[in-house]
């Protein structure tokens, strides 16, 4: 569903704020604090990532652009998993859940990181 509403979105050409394409309000975090928050350019790197335009995606965000991936592998494995009537591939999914999770937030969290010191733009 996240990779069809991201077909629809134009992506900005900031980096971030496409989310507001879905008349969402602009991020309360940078609102208060004025800095971006992890997830700033999340909709706009799913936005770039379905429009075969990776490399800006990740400049965007790059856990949200893994997520994108994940999400076009995770939907043929769903279909294949309910269809085996197990869990194709794995013996614990709630361990590569968590793995998932963890890396995702490890990614976010050290470009927002290296975007807050000025490392990356």
């Amino acid at each position: 569903m996240l990779l069809l509403v991201a077909c629809g979105l134009r992506p900005d050409p900031r980096g971030y704020g496409t989310h507001r394409q879905l008349g969402l309000p602009p991020c309360t975090f940078q609102l208060v604090w004025d800095i971006p928050c992890p997830s700033c350019g999340g909709t706009t790197a799913f936005s770039l990532f379905v429009r075969g335009r990776w490399v800006a995606a990740l400049r965007s965000n790059a856990g949200a652009a893994l997520l994108a991936g994940l999400c076009v592998v995770g939907v043929p494995w769903v279909i294949g998993s309910v269809r085996a009537g197990r869990y194709l591939g794995m013996r614990d999914p709630v361990q590569v859940l968590v793995i998932v999770m963890v890396t995702l937030t490890v990614v976010s969290c050290t470009q927002w990181g290296l975007r807050l010191g000025g490392w990356v733009p």
